[in-house]
């Protein structure tokens, strides 16, 4: 499975990196075919509390492309959510098989 991380307008620890590798393997326990997984992180309007943006795009073979897109206070709790809604697609299109 290939990870690619993009942060938009500033650089990404390797912490963070970390972060979102770890969160994102694990959707393959939900489907061993993932191809690809995007990352993108961005902030959107520097003065709101709630401007950390992640987008996360899936590539399944059986199941076509997933997309997730959540903005929060950091970045680690958009990457969880867009992770916790990855998820639910991915066991609702299991079902629908």
């Amino acid at each position: 499975m290939n990870v690619t991380i993009n942060s938009i307008h500033f650089d990404a620890t390797e912490k963070l990196e970390q972060f979102i590798n770890k969160k994102v393997e694990k959707l393959s326990k939900h489907n061993e075919e993932i191809n690809a997984i995007e990352v993108t992180l961005k902030v959107v309007k520097p003065e709101t509390a709630m401007n950390k943006e992640a987008s996360i795009k899936l590539n399944a073979p059986q199941q076509g492309d997933l997309f997730a897109s959540k903005v929060a206070d950091t970045f680690e709790e958009a990457v969880d959510m867009c992770v916790d809604a990855l998820k639910r697609q991915l066991e609702k299109s299991k079902k629908d098989k």
